[in-house]
C-alpha cells in the first residue's frame, strides 16, 4: 500500500498538465513562492564528463534550456559557474532570465554548517542567490562518528532562515518519504516549494506525485530515462534500457520523435519538470527537442502500462547509508 501512514488534508486543486508542442521554453505549475515558475524541461548535472562541463552547460542555454540543475555533492559547480557565466554574456541574458536549483548535501545537516554550505555553493556558481535549494537526501551524517542517520528537521529549520533572507528563493526537499513529508510539514513555518525524485516510465509514482500536486508542491524527476544512466549499474533482474524498450520505441516512430524526447515529453504531460543531462550538443540539442514531441492520449497510457510489466528503482541507497529509504512508495 503506498503511503499508508500520511494523513495530510489535500485542499488545493490538482494542477493541470503542462501543455506540450512550443519551441518555447515551458513552465511547470506555479509554485508557492511570489517569484518566477520553473521550466518544465531542465537540464541536469549529475555525472557530467567533467571535461567539458563548463561546454555543456554554456551549450545548454544556447539550445534554450533555462532551467540548471546542481548539487554540491556532483563535485562540479564551479566549472558549472563558469558555464553559466558563460552562456548568460554570450547570449546577452540576465540572471534573472534563468533558474538555478542546487542541493544540501548530508554532511551540512548540522544547523550551524547549513548557512556555511549555501556561502560555498553561491562561491562556487558565482552568483548572488539560487532560484531554489534542496536537501539532497533525508540523511545527515552524525557529528561524532560520521555515520548516516535519518536527520532533516533541524537542517529545514536553518534553510527556513536563510529562505527568509532571499539568498535562496524558493526551498524543497529531494528523496524523501511520505512520512518525512508529513514531518516536515507539520513541523515547520515553510512548506516545500518543490520535491525531486526519481520518476520515468519504470517507476511512474503516480499516486505520489498527485498527492503533492494537489497540496501545492511541485515535482522535478530526476533520471528521466531510468537504467539509460550508466551510474546504475544493471543487474539480472532488470528491465531492458528504457530507450530501447519496445513500447517506447513503438510510440517514437508513430508521433516521428526519438525515445529520449517520448521519455521526456510523457514526464511533462505529467505536469512535472524533468532534468535529463549529457555533456553532447547532439543530445542536449536532442532532448530539448521534447519540447516539440507531440502525444497522444493513446500514447501516454500505452507507456503508463510499461511499469505493469517493469516496475523498478534504480537509485535507493539504502543499504550504503544503513537506513530506510522512500517507506511507502514504490518499489522501496
Amino acid at each position: 500500500m503506498l503511503f499508508p501512514s500520511v494523513s495530510l488534508v489535500l485542499s488545493a486543486p490538482a494542477i493541470a498538465a503542462a501543455a506540450l508542442g512550443s519551441n518555447q521554453v515551458q513552465v511547470q505549475q506555479p509554485l508557492t513562492s511570489e517569484f518566477s515558475k520553473i521550466p518544465s524541461l531542465g537540464f541536469g548535472t549529475w555525472n557530467l564528463d567533467q571535461s567539458n562541463v563548463s561546454e555543456a552547460v554554456s551549450a545548454a542555454l544556447h539550445t534554450g534550456y533555462r532551467h540548471i540543475d546542481c548539487a554540491t555533492v556532483y563535485g562540479n559547480q564551479k566549472a558549472v559557474g563558469k558555464g553559466i557565466a558563460h552562456g548568460l554574456k554570450s547570449l546577452n541574458l540576465h540572471r534573472s532570465d534563468i533558474w538555478v536549483t542546487s542541493k544540501l548535501w548530508n554532511d551540512h545537516h548540522d544547523p550551524s554548517l547549513v548557512e556555511e554550505a549555501l556561502t560555498q555553493t553561491l562561491h562556487d556558481l558565482g552568483l548572488a542567490y539560487l532560484d531554489l535549494w534542496l536537501m539532497h537526501w533525508p540523511v545527515g551524517n552524525a557529528p561524532d562518528t560520521g555515520k548516516s542517520q535519518l536527520d532533516y528537521l533541524q537542517a529545514w529549520h536553518a534553510m527556513e532562515k536563510i529562505h527568509k533572507t532571499g539568498r535562496v528563493r524558493n526551498i524543497g526537499l529531494s528523496n524523501f518519504s511520505p512520512a518525512q513529508l508529513k514531518d516536515i510539514i507539520d513541523h515547520s513555518d515553510t512548506k516545500p516549494s518543490v520535491h525531486q525524485f526519481e520518476v520515468h516510465p519504470y517507476l511512474p509514482q503516480s499516486r505520489w506525485i498527485e498527492f503533492q500536486q494537489q497540496l501545492g508542491i511541485s515535482v522535478t524527476a530526476y533520471s528521466p530515462f531510468a537504467n539509460t544512466n550508466p551510474t546504475y549499474k544493471p543487474s539480472k533482474d532488470d528491465p531492458p534500457y528504457l530507450l530501447t524498450n519496445f513500447d517506447m520505441l513503438a510510440v517514437a516512430a508513430k508521433n516521428g520523435c526519438t525515445t529520449a524526447q517520448v521519455a521526456l515529453a510523457w514526464g511533462m504531460s505529467r505536469g512535472y519538470s524533468v532534468i535529463p543531462k549529457s555533456s553532447h550538443v547532439n543530445h542536449i540539442k536532442e532532448n530539448f527537442g521534447a519540447l516539440d514531441c507531440h502525444l497522444e492520449k493513446e500514447d501516454l497510457e500505452r507507456i503508463d502500462e510499461i511499469s505493469e510489466k517493469h516496475l523498478k528503482r534504480f537509485n535507493n541507497p539504502s543499504k550504503g547509508y544503513g537506513v530506510k529509504l522512500f517507506d511507502g512508495l514504490e518499489d522501496a
